[in-house]
């Protein structure tokens, strides 16, 4: 009963369970913000991708996933930061008003 395989799957079908039944009950005010956020948490991805693509890499499909993966996240982080500034730009003030 040691089957890796069966442990991911079970994460996976968990965590899609999890993170649609939370965001199912978010109003839609609240979805850029919180989008916003979850983009940084994408910073553990990356983590976990560098892990991927480099020490624990036994296979050329490993590398390259994982490589896939820091770039894929890499962008999520950055346009969820740009996303945040231009949202928060829309709320200033502005000078002359």
């Amino acid at each position: 009963m040691n089957d890796p395989l069966v442990y991911q799957l079970f994460i996976l079908a968990l965590s899609i369970f999890l993170g649609f039944a939370l965001i199912s009950k978010v109003p839609p005010l609240l979805h850029t913000p919180l989008m916003s956020e979850a983009n940084a948490i994408c910073g553990i991805i990356i983590v976990g991708a560098l892990i991927a693509a480099g020490v624990e890499a036994e296979s050329p499909f490993t590398i390259v996933l994982g490589t896939a993966a820091v770039a894929l996240a890499a962008f999520n982080v950055v346009g969820g930061y740009l996303v945040t500034e231009r949202m928060l730009k829309m709320f200033k003030k502005k000078d002359g008003a």
